[in-house]
């Protein structure tokens, strides 16, 4: 058997496609790095001006403009409109080299330039509100020229204790139940803001766009959600029990980054390109299997080189086997050999120093989070791809051998890996309970990590095994019957 399982070895190692196929994947991984080094080390310095804000587009705006008339009421709507986003576009571009000041403008001075126009302009004109909206965005942008963020950080802290304070005083005033259960949830988002500021004093992060900002975004919006359910008071269904685990993780995650001051969620590092190993070059890996399983038997019988191979003092389910084994080893070799090219192409343009960040994830089961080797992480991601990669290539390795055609094998295998996610969304859609007994809703087991509830309710890590192995022994079992009684007399 061991020098069955080295001759095919042997056969696929002198083979150039093997070669050509590893050289297009480094070539792959090299254009996937450097895109994520200069594209992501920039996604966190992104403008709030709008993408349209371009000098073509805001010549069009002034033109459109100057083609309206305020006196008119068909036009007051639009020339309103078309005003004020040109006048956020001019204090925007004095501002434009300062992420936090282009936040304060986007999410504060807005409302006051549509304030002002609206008054100026607008069918309920009044210059004394409008008079009053200029000097609130006069007061706003003296602010933003003294680089003062801190003081807009110290007024959400005082306007929402105002509001908790205002919210409760209401609660005590009121006996209807449904009333108070609203006050209720204002009161807990009202501290959640209340949150948001102090992080901001207290970890000294200015507004903007970066990580940090983004995890304070996805704290106050998570825990709205954990919020919600918790003043209902109920058992949650399979469906609400997902959707509450997930604004769990992301609030607890996004808490981490903000105490911690850790990008865990970082992809332009090597850390973070391993992190995420399989989402990038899951697809690559797959196909090169496929092709190698596809064509390991259906080639013998194409080149006649099977009467060669039977004629040896081997019985056929021990060369069937070998070549079974043989593609195993391949998958790993395959596997194996893009995450040490990934390293070593990541290592040279983002530097190997993130290998020694640990990885960061939420989990369930514990309720808490958990820090792990990216090395230990990668171990764990790769047992849980290996059903669909085993499952996959049994699949091509079975027709491959059953119809001896090595065109169909890799056709129906890639599109069986196609389908997959439309099977399964489809499965999830529409609740077909059935579905939960089918391969490709059962072979992907990073659906069960760190306390993860499954695709549909009913599914268990257990029986997902279980099936994988049922559907692996339903191919495999016919494709050996089949190649012992093959006639090889006219081939």
């Amino acid at each position: 058997m061991n020098n069955l399982i080295k001759n095919e070895l042997t056969k696929i190692f002198k083979k150039k496609t093997i070669y050509i196929t590893m050289v297009f994947i480094l070539l792959l991984i090299i254009f996937i790095n450097c895109i994520n080094k200069y594209s992501n080390s920039s996604s966190y310095s992104v403008s709030f001006s709008v993408p349209m804000y371009s000098e073509s587009y805001i010549n069009s705006l002034k033109e459109e403009l100057s083609n309206l008339n305020p006196e008119k009421p068909s036009d007051v709507t639009l020339y309103i409109n078309i005003k004020s986003e040109l006048d956020l576009y001019n204090i925007m571009e004095k501002y434009k080299d300062s992420d936090w000041k282009l936040s304060i403008i986007n999410n504060r001075i807005s409302p006051y330039i549509t304030e002002i126009n609206t008054y100026t302009y607008g069918a309920d004109k009044s210059e004394e509100l409008a008079k009053k909206a200029t000097e609130e965005m006069e007061n706003i942008i003296a602010k933003l020229d003294e680089n003062n963020w801190k003081y807009f950080a110290n007024e959400d802290l005082k306007n929402a204790n105002s509001r908790i304070e205002e919210l409760n005083k209401q609660k005590a005033q009121t006996q209807d139940t449904e009333i108070i259960k609203d006050l209720n949830n204002e009161i807990e988002n009202a501290k959640v803001e209340k949150e948001i500021a102090e992080y901001r004093l207290e970890k000294n992060i200015p507004y903007g766009v970066d990580y940090l900002n983004i995890a304070l975004t996805r704290y106050q919006t998570s825990s709205g959600t954990l919020i919600s359910y918790d003043l209902e008071n109920k058992e949650l269904d399979f469906e609400e029990q997902k959707e509450y685990n997930d604004a769990l993780t992301t609030k607890e995650e996004s808490k981490y980054i903000i105490e911690t001051g850790t990008d865990i969620n970082k992809s332009d590092s090597l850390k973070g390109s391993l992190q995420y190993f399989y989402s990038q070059y899951g697809v690559f890996i797959i196909v090169v299997i496929i092709m190698i399983a596809g064509t390991i038997v259906s080639e013998e019988w194409s080149k006649g080189t099977i009467k060669l191979l039977l004629v040896k003092p081997y019985t056929r389910t021990q060369i069937l086997l070998s070549k079974f084994l043989t593609v195993l080893i391949i998958s790993a070799f395959v596997i194996v050999s893009t995450i040490l090219m990934q390293i070593l192409v990541g290592g040279i343009l983002f530097g190997f120093e993130s290998l020694f960040e640990p990885v960061v994830v939420y989990n369930l089961s514990t309720n808490a989070i958990q820090e792990m080797n990216i090395f230990a992480y990668l171990g764990i991601q790769t047992l849980t791809q290996l059903p669909i990669i085993i499952l996959l290539a049994t699949l091509a390795f079975a027709i491959s051998t059953i119809f001896s055609n090595s065109a169909l094998a890799i056709t129906v295998s890639l599109l069986g890996y196609m389908g997959a996610s439309i099977i399964n969304q489809l499965a999830i859609a529409y609740n077909l309970t059935f579905m939960k007994y089918f391969v490709t809703m059962n072979w992907d087991l990073s659906q069960y990590l760190f306390g993860g509830l499954p695709y549909m309710e009913g599914m268990n890590l257990i029986t997902s095994i279980i099936i994988c192995v049922v559907y692996l022994l339903i191919m495999l079992i016919p494709t050996f019957i089949i190649f012992k009684k093959r006639n090889i007399k006219n081939i």
